[in-house]
C-alpha cells in the first residue's frame, strides 16, 4: 500500500472506532495524537487514553452500547514525504436514535498530521473545524 493510501486509512480507522464506541482501538490509533479545538487552538487531549477520556466525558453512549453515528470522512488532501504527512479533509456525523431520524448532526473539516513511527503511520495532531452544526442534543453532554 503507498503512503498516501496508508495515510487515509488511518483516517477511516478512527471513524470507525469512533462509531462502535471502540474505546481500546482509540486508544491505540490516538496514542500518539493531540487533540486540538481548531476555533481556539485549545488541546483537549494529548495521547490516547487522554483522548478516551474526554470522549467519554463529552459523547454520549447508546443502549446498543455505540454512539448511533456514522463519521464519514471525505475529500482528503493528503501532502507526504518519507515521515510525515498532513491532510486536509471533510466530515459529516450521521445519527439516529429511538428519538431521532437519521440526520446530518455536525459536519466540518480535520487538519491532521501524522508521522512514520517504528513503520507505521500514526496520527500526532487533529485540528478539529465545526462548520455546520445541528441537532447534537443526542450525541454531546454539552451543547456547542
Amino acid at each position: 500500500m503507498d503512503d498516501v493510501a496508508a495515510c487515509t486509512n488511518v483516517l477511516f480507522e478512527i471513524a470507525e472506532a469512533m462509531d462502535a464506541a471502540a474505546y481500546d482501538t482509540l486508544e491505540s490509533l490516538l496514542e500518539h495524537a493531540a487533540l486540538i479545538d481548531g476555533a481556539s487552538g485549545s488541546v483537549l487531549a494529548k495521547g490516547g487514553a487522554a483522548a478516551v477520556a474526554h470522549f467519554r466525558s463529552i459523547v454520549k453512549v447508546h443502549p446498543d452500547g455505540t454512539w448511533r453515528t456514522k463519521h464519514v470522512t471525505t475529500n482528503p488532501i493528503v501532502a507526504a514525504n518519507d515521515d510525515e504527512a498532513t491532510i486536509r479533509s471533510m466530515y459529516t456525523v450521521f445519527q439516529q436514535t429511538e428519538t431521532l431520524p437519521m440526520q446530518a448532526i455536525i459536519a466540518g473539516r480535520y487538519h491532521d498530521t501524522l508521522r512514520r513511527i517504528d513503520g507505521t503511520w500514526r496520527l500526532v495532531e487533529r485540528r478539529y473545524f465545526a462548520d455546520l452544526i445541528g441537532d447534537l442534543s443526542n450525541h454531546l453532554t454539552f451543547d456547542l
